[in-house]
């Protein structure tokens, strides 16, 4: 570590090299050209090389600096990205919360609004996440996943048993009468769902009916619920998720379990900021 530059150094090559100017730089860091002019100097008879080419004008960086910049920069985001995931972000920033856009705009969207009435002094940012891979402990305060909950490093409560049941437009609903009906109609698929239309065909008692349906297979759930919205076919949704919705109706009582589930998340290295705790319980006991 005794041969690593001094940081205000690298702040100064960082600021400078971004914005290929020590007066921007000094700007932003809060000191004057001539003492981002200085660093710099110091931090190249520190590594021994030139980073910047001077011109009366303008600058640029040598072969050097522009070799070095990314390693620099990929130190302090790993930094920072360390520095949230201890300790927090700062007190005073908004409360993230990530889920996916089904679960935002159905389930979530009236409980955030009374959170936002009861708690108008907390500012709260969405992130919207789609598949496995868009979740993390890194950007966020809490999650909301689905899944089995079986997440390491995290804790995890349960929103409550799932069940699936059809979802379509009022008019089209009008159609369906028994489950026979969905013979012809379009049924919407959603990639990921490990419980899907056949298993809940064939709980209604017609399996196989999926052989006479036009099939839309989509990347998200809440294409497939926008799509049955506008009457473009049948999709199977989370009972939960339907009753927050204004646009569509089960045209069957049927629902199957599903062994996956909602789950709040938040992550177990690091203690929640008040305003995170309050968000946190607000979810938790919306749901009882």
């Amino acid at each position: 570590m005794s041969d690593l530059p001094p940081v205000l150094w690298l702040q100064a090559f960082e600021a400078a090299a971004r914005t290929l100017s020590f007066t921007e730089a000094g700007r932003e860091l809060g000191v004057t050209q001539s003492a981002i002019s200085q660093r710099i100097r110091l931090l190249e008879d520190k590594v021994g090389q030139p980073l910047f080419v001077r011109y009366p004008r303008s600058l640029a960086l040598t072969p050097a600096g522009r070799a070095w910049l990314p390693s620099v920069q990929g130190a302090f985001t790993r930094l920072a990205e360390g520095t949230s995931e201890v300790f927090g972000p700062s007190p005073g920033a908004p409360v993230t919360l990530r889920a996916t856009p089904a679960m935002q705009q159905t389930w979530l969207a009236p409980r955030l609004m009374r959170f936002q009435q009861m708690h108008p002094e907390v500012t709260l940012r969405l992130v919207s996440a789609i598949w496995a891979d868009d979740f993390g402990a890194e950007g966020a305060d809490l999650e909301i996943r689905y899944g089995h909950g079986d997440w390491n490093d995290v804790v995890a409560e349960c929103l409550g048993q799932e069940r699936l049941l059809p979802v379509c437009s009022s008019a089209l609903a009008a159609e369906l009468h028994s489950p026979d009906d969905l013979a012809g109609k379009t049924l919407l698929h959603a990639a990921g769902f490990a419980a899907g239309w056949p298993r809940w065909l064939a709980q209604a008692g017609v399996p196989g009916l999926e052989s006479r349906c036009q099939a839309m297979i989509c990347d998200t759930h809440v294409t497939t619920l926008a799509l049955a919205s506008y009457g473009g076919g049948v999709a199977l949704s989370h009972r939960r998720l339907l009753e927050a919705s204004r646009d569509l109706v089960a045209p069957f009582e049927l629902d199957m379990a599903t062994d996956e589930a909602f789950w709040l998340v938040r992550p177990a290295s690091r203690q929640l900021r008040p305003a995170a705790l309050e968000l946190w319980a607000w979810l938790s006991q919306s749901n009882q």
